[in-house]
């Protein structure tokens, strides 16, 4: 959709809200107030049920001052213009993918896309909930947006038609990837060919053979049914998927004090439960890929995950002048990660 085309929405909606509060008057001065929160995924995902525990919590905690209207699956706006509406303020909150802050300018994000950057969850929640998780945050303030949370997706495994147990069983292989500069050197720092694709096309192409092999957290690959197209698995651990809730800046400071830290009390408790839901999910999904038979899941030695941990730590330094040192080195910082140690 146009920037002319959004913004035109905008104002015909604004103009008939408030024609609508012209005509009520006093009737609607104790009517709630209305946040809407559009995300492109499906209300039954960790996001989708983390969005509606938030909803609930936010009118309960200010006592139905608030009512937060929780559009799924695109039906408000698509995943290309979504981050457009909520700057020019159709649109309250979102919560997109880490990724898509790239697009916007702000490359610092691209730090959670590097291989390894985290061993662990502990390490992971050390940045997101930490002051680095804040420093990356204030880089959308200029553009308009307030950073509120971030939600685990999940950690990623490796999957294609060959055992991947060493960084040469990549070599020559069409890996799939998100759209990413670094996860391209990634798969690059093993000899693989990085194939940018959307999510969608991804199943067909493993079925076909357009690509060898992909990379998910599980439970977007057994959603996904990838496992029927994938002969093998490992459980790497390489990488960090997750989304960012955001707010318009403006409307977020414009809140009454009393509103606002209840919401932010909701989106804490929102935050636990969307992690927690997230990590059960990718659980359970890889019990049902092993126990479906038709994916080998292979889960590596603590000596072979360190060296392929070796083989594309290398992408961290190619990064630097992309993302900025004064960002990875924060977050090393922030786990105890010394690259100089490996």
């Amino acid at each position: 959709m146009k920037t002319s085309s959004l913004r035109r929405r905008h104002i015909v909606a604004a103009s008939l809200v408030a024609a609508g509060l012209g005509l009520a008057g006093p009737a609607l001065a104790q009517a709630p107030l209305v946040i809407k929160f559009s995300h492109v995924v499906a209300n039954d995902t960790p996001k989708g049920k983390a969005s509606d525990f938030f909803a609930k919590r936010a009118g309960e905690l200010t006592g139905g001052k608030v009512k937060v209207e929780v559009y799924a699956n695109s039906t408000l706006y698509k995943d290309k213009e979504e981050m457009e509406a909520l700057q020019i303020g159709a649109v309250q909150m979102l919560a997109p993918s880490l990724a898509k802050f790239g697009p916007l300018g702000a490359r610092e994000f691209e730090v959670f896309d590097l291989p390894f950057i985290f061993d662990n969850t502990a390490e992971l929640h050390a940045v997101t909930t930490g002051p680095v998780g804040k420093q990356l945050f204030s880089k959308l303030e200029t553009r308009g947006i307030t950073g509120l949370a971030y939600w685990d997706n999940g950690f990623k495994s490796f999957s294609a038609n060959k055992p991947l147990k060493t960084a040469d069983d990549f070599k020559g292989l069409k890996m799939r990837i998100q759209s990413s500069k670094v996860l391209e050197s990634q798969m690059r720092a093993v000899g693989a060919l990085p194939q940018v694709m959307a999510f969608s096309e991804v199943y067909q192409a493993l079925q076909t053979g357009v690509v060898d092999g992909t990379e998910n957290p599980h439970s977007n690959l057994f959603t996904q049914k990838m496992h029927e197209v994938q002969k093998h698995m490992t459980v790497s651990d390489h990488g960090y998927l997750g989304y960012a809730v955001i707010t318009n800046k403006k409307f977020w400071d414009g809140l009454p004090a009393d509103i606002r830290t209840a919401l932010e009390k909701a989106m804490a408790e929102a935050t636990v439960f969307a992690n927690k839901i997230a990590l059960e999910e990718n659980e359970g999904a890889l019990a049902k890929v092993k126990a479906s038979g038709k994916t080998q899941v292979y889960v590596p030695t603590p000596a072979e995950r360190l060296a392929l941990k070796k083989a594309m730590v290398k992408v961290h330094k190619e990064m630097e002048s992309r993302i900025g040192k004064d960002v990875i080195d924060s977050v090393y910082k922030a786990t105890g990660f010394d690259p100089s140690k490996l």
